[in-house]
C-alpha cells in the first residue's frame, strides 16, 4: 500500500499524485511554534500507522523553511512506521549551485542533498536544473523529465511554430516539448557579449517573422533573461509568444516583466504552485515511481 504525505507547498501535485497512483492522501496539519520553528503533524483518529507501508513525500523546496519541513514529514513517517520512505521533490531549491565559485563557497546542492538522504531510501527530482546533483543524493537521486507536459496546455493552432531554448544546453527541452506537441521547428537563443553589460541575444538561425513562438524553460524566477528574449522576438516580428517552464519560480515582479514584453501566455508545472500552473506533473511522476 502507498500513501502520500504532503509539503504545504505540494498539496495540488500531491493530490493529483494519489489518484495518479490510487493511493491513499494522509492529511496533515502544518504550523509554527511561538518561536517561529515549524510544526507538523499528520491527522489521523486513531494515530497513524503506516506499518508496512510506502510512503511517498511530496515537497518542493523553494525556501530555508520548506526544505526544514521536508526533513520533518520524513521523520513522521518513520515514526508512524513506514517501511520506505520515498522523497519526490518537484522542485528543488539550493540546486543550482552544483559546484564552488570561489574559495570558501559551500556546494549548496549537496550539502541540502545529504541532508535530505538521511531520511528516506530513495528521492526523485523534477526537472533539476543541474542533472549532475542527483549524484549528491546517497543513493543517487533519479532525475523525473516532466518537460513535455508544457505542450498541454498550448493552443492546438499554433502558425508554423518554433520552439525555442534559452541557450543551446537546453535545446532538448525545446525538442521534448516540440516532440510532444507532434509539429514545429526548434532552435535556441545565442548570447553575444560586448560588455559587462551590452549582451545582445537572438535566436541562432530560425526566422521568427509571422510565426508563433514558444520559448521552453526549465525554471523561470525573476524573468530578465526571458524577458530580454522576448523583446528581441516581438521585434522580429514573431506572431504570438508563448512562455513554458517546469518551474514557474515567477519571483519579484516576473510575471508583469514578462508581460510586459510582450508574452501572449505563461504556462508552467505544478512544481510550484502558482497561477501560471497551467499542467501537472503527476503522470510523470506517478510513471517514475510505478
Amino acid at each position: 500500500m502507498t500513501t502520500i504525505v504532503s509539503g504545504s507547498r505540494s498539496q495540488a501535485l500531491a493530490a493529483a499524485l494519489a489518484d495518479e497512483l490510487g493511493a491513499s492522501l494522509a492529511p496533515a496539519t502544518y504550523d509554527r511554534f511561538p518561536d517561529g520553528e515549524l510544526f507538523f503533524s499528520l491527522e489521523s483518529d486513531p494515530a497513524p500507522e503506516f506499518e508496512g507501508e510506502r510512503v511517498v513525500v511530496v515537497a518542493s523546496t523553494d525556501s530555508s523553511d520548506a526544505h526544514v519541513e521536508l526533513l520533518l514529514l520524513q521523520d513522521a513517517a518513520r515514526e508512524a512506521g513506514a517501511a520506505e520512505v520515498v522523497t519526490v521533490i518537484p522542485y528543488m531549491g539550493y540546486g543550482r549551485q552544483d559546484r564552488a565559485f570561489e574559495a570558501g563557497q559551500p556546494v549548496s546542492a549537496r550539502a541540502v542533498a545529504r541532508a535530505i538522504s538521511t531520511g528516506t531510501d530513495s528521492v526523485f527530482v523534477v526537472n533539476p536544473h543541474e542533472t549532475d546533483v542527483c549524484a549528491f543524493f546517497e543513493p543517487t537521486a533519479t532525475a523525473i523529465d516532466a518537460a513535455g507536459v508544457l505542450a498541454e496546455p498550448l493552443p492546438t493552432d499554433l502558425d508554423d511554430p518554433v520552439f525555442l531554448s534559452p541557450d543551446s544546453g537546453a535545446i532538448e527541452l525545446a525538442e521534448t516539448v516540440r516532440d510532444t506537441y507532434g509539429r514545429g521547428e526548434v532552435d535556441y537563443f545565442e548570447k553575444t557579449r560586448h560588455s559587462g553589460t551590452d549582451v545582445d541575444i537572438s535566436p541562432s538561425d530560425v526566422a521568427v517573422g509571422g510565426r508563433d513562438v514558444i520559448v521552453t524553460d526549465d525554471i523561470i524566477a525573476t524573468g530578465g533573461t526571458m524577458s530580454e528574449a522576448v523583446g528581441v522576438l516581438t521585434e522580429r516580428g514573431a506572431a504570438r509568444i508563448f512562455v513554458t517552464c517546469v518551474h514557474p519560480l515567477l519571483a519579484r515582479n516576473a510575471y508583469t516583466r514578462l508581460t510586459k514584453a510582450g508574452v501572449d501566455a505563461i504556462y508552467g508545472t505544478d512544481t510550484l504552485e502558482r497561477p501560471v500552473s497551467a499542467v501537472s506533473v503527476a503522470s510523470a511522476v506517478a510513471a517514475a515511481l510505478e
